[in-house]
């Protein structure tokens, strides 16, 4: 076993709006473990491909975009969200917006761009841990991980806790607009011939629906700590 294969992984996969962020990061903070927001890289790669003005059925195209991309997280240094800089450039706000979110699903379709992205994620696993969130950290990114956790929540309960963080961003969205692209999204990553959304068959199936955050995070800390 290598030195990175033998640090502890916690995977936490779902569907958009599941909780997977806010959970991800809170059980991190308390394991003092590294964190992969996996969401983001892809959601960084359709920004780039975005403001580069590619089209992003360009599949040649989109996958130079994600080998040059350059991605860094920075920590706040208040304690809030951690920033993601995509060439430079803090794209944090840009790249929560559902526009971003879509362009990540249809990205992370394309075989090559997932493989340019493989090698980023793995490098993340770094001692003493590491809690990865994504769509398929526990079925093929870290199929190896010890401790697999996948929420989900219904489409309803995903679109108000997306749309009340978009109006607090002052972005003007519907409720309505909401859940039928979260429905649609959600169609399209659990059809999609490369890594399709689901649970592996070794985590623990948490539906956050109409539960407060700090009991999804005990639950998911009692994966680790039993």
């Amino acid at each position: 076993m290598s030195q990175a294969t033998s640090v502890p992984v916690l995977t936490i996969d779902g569907p958009s709006g599941s909780g997977k962020g806010t959970i991800s990061a809170a059980v991190a903070a308390q394991l003092g473990w590294h964190l992969l927001d996996s969401g983001a890289l892809y959601r960084a790669v359709g920004y780039a491909a975005g403001m580069a003005g590619l089209d992003l059925s360009d599949v040649e195209a989109v996958t130079r975009c994600a080998q040059t991309t350059r991605i860094r997280f920075r920590a706040a240094t208040d304690g809030g969200e951690t920033r993601v800089i995509v060439n430079g450039h803090d794209a944090t706000d840009e790249l929560r917006t559902e526009t971003a979110g879509a362009a990540a699903s249809a990205i992370a379709s394309m075989p090559s761009v997932r493989e340019a992205l493989v090698a980023l994620q793995l490098g993340f696993r770094k001692g003493p841990g590491l809690v990865a969130d994504g769509r398929d950290m526990g079925t093929v990114i870290f199929p190896d991980a010890a401790f697999k956790v996948f929420l989900t929540a219904s489409a309803a309960e995903r679109a108000k806790r997306r749309y009340k963080q978009l109006k607090e961003k002052g972005l003007s969205v519907t409720l309505g607009g909401l859940q039928r692209e979260i429905e649609a999204r959600d169609s399209r990553d659990a059809s999609r011939v490369v890594a399709p959304l689901r649970p592996a068959e070794d985590a623990l199936l948490v539906d956050t629906t109409g539960i407060g955050i700090d009991e999804v995070v005990a639950k998911v800390l009692s994966v680790v700590r039993p």
